[in-house]
């Protein structure tokens, strides 16, 4: 880094190198989504959606872990917040009412339960669950937990099979009667 004896990696170790911490595992999870569908754009933080794939279908990818980087007394339960959300635009800042925005959402979790068995790297420690906009509109709601998200996606995915299960969400969304 210009003017400083650091560099770019000295950044990522200070800032992103444990990725159990949140903002961290949501980068990688949008990362292993992207890379699923094919996508080579870069991340961009205020986009209204998180990844786009290749064929134009918007991507919202929630992440949740049993294991968090602070101290725990038990498992973290499987949540995901943050459904809708409002849009920035440099004519008018954000949007007043926080809407759903991708096409299909993606929910990652980080299965791992021990400290010692957690490598985020490894896609076999990830699964997916996979709805389309009509389904998570349909459910009116901020967040979703694990018992329900099950109840509409059904079993989780592998990351194997992460791209077929978001081509699939994206046909339904594309049958919905709003489209």
């Amino acid at each position: 880094m210009a003017g400083t004896d650091a560099t770019v990696v000295d950044f990522w170790r200070f800032a992103l190198s444990n990725l159990r911490m949140n903002n961290a595992r949501g980068y990688l999870a949008e990362f292993l989504v992207a890379k699923a569908v094919g996508s080579t754009g870069l991340r961009i933080e205020w986009d209204p959606y998180d990844v786009l794939a290749p064929d134009g279908t918007t991507i919202e990818v929630k992440t949740s872990a049993y294991l968090q980087a602070w101290d725990q007394y038990k498992l973290s339960t499987i949540q995901f917040t943050g459904l809708r959300s409002r849009i920035w635009s440099t004519e008018g800042g954000l949007t007043p009412v926080p809407t759903y925005n991708a096409a299909v959402y993606v929910f990652a979790i980080q299965t791992a339960r021990t400290h010692e068995e957690y490598n985020p790297l490894l896609a076999s420690q990830w699964r997916f669950h996979v709805l389309p906009k009509r389904t998570i509109e349909d459910l009116g709601q901020d967040s979703i937990g694990l018992t329900t998200l099950e109840k509409l996606a059904g079993p989780s995915v592998a990351y194997e099979e992460l791209s077929e299960a978001i081509n699939a969400a994206a046909r339904k969304d594309n049958k919905s009667p709003q489209h």
